[in-house]
């Protein structure tokens, strides 16, 4: 068990238990759509809130088999932005198309947790009540199918489902999953990329000694000849620096990313 996914499940079984002894409190935490403005904290509290055993017993138990592994793969940071960003853009979906119908559940996130799953290990089969394997991804394809029908088809909030929540979750999810992807890229990038320095000293052959004044022209002869017997790496960090003074700049065109 990781430590945000047994957090999350601890929060959610104290939500539940709060609902059934107290259930006068609920009325408060519950998101409505169109009193967003008035009530802006139930954007994130009805993530903490079910409809009764099944409906937590579902949500819980998928967080508690696909959270771990995904929980294990980004970190725990990111797995929590990843969980609460699904839940609050499963909010802003079911704001646009369902203003009226109130929402509670920890579905959006859920399925921001299994977009994410089925992101990196897509074909990764799930047991559908335990005797069918169906590949993640297609898993996430069906699903999204049927949210989107029964959505766009069904009656307010989908049937009493929040369907354009699960949507959303998917959605953000996998925005969010894209954007880590591109900035893994882009640190990956400038890590193999050598620093300025570095790439100017490549013109060292280019120095002319004649043109440096004679106060620089010994301790310049002394680093080319340095660099001769040993190459670029054998200077130290003040002889590159002492070096950079006196490449000339590299006029060609920077590279294309």
């Amino acid at each position: 068990m990781t430590p945000v996914v047994r957090s999350l499940l601890i929060a959610n079984v104290a939500a539940f238990f709060l609902e059934v002894t107290r259930p006068g409190l609920i009325d408060a935490f519950v998101f409505v759509p169109q009193l967003v403005l008035i009530r802006p904290w139930t954007i994130v509290t009805y993530m903490f809130l079910h409809a009764g055993l099944m409906h937590i017993g579902f949500n819980m138990l998928a967080l508690f088999f696909f959270g771990p592994r995904v929980e294990e793969r980004i970190g725990s940071r990111r797995f929590g932005i990843l969980y609460f960003l699904s839940g609050i853009s499963g909010a802003i979906l079911s704001f646009i198309f369902t203003p009226t119908a109130p929402i509670i559940g920890a579905s959006a996130g859920v399925f921001g947790v299994m977009l994410g799953f089925a992101y990196f290990w897509p074909d990764a089969p799930i047991m559908i009540w335990g005797i069918i394997p169906v590949p993640a991804r297609i898993l996430v394809i069906i699903t999204t199918v049927i949210a989107l029908f029964s959505g766009f088809g069904g009656a307010r909030g989908g049937g009493g489902v929040a369907h354009f929540a699960h949507l959303g979750g998917y959605a953000g999810a996998y925005l969010y999953l894209k954007w880590l992807d591109r900035a893994r890229a882009a640190f990956k990038r400038k890590a193999m990329s050598p620093p300025p320095t570095a790439r100017k000293l490549e013109g060292w052959k280019s120095v002319d000694v004649a043109k440096v004044h004679e106060v620089n022209r010994d301790q310049l002869n002394a680093i080319l000849d340095k660099i001769g017997k040993s190459g670029l790496g054998s200077l130290t960090e003040q002889e590159r620096l002492f070096l950079s003074n006196f490449v000339p700049p590299d006029d060609r065109p920077p590279p294309v990313h």
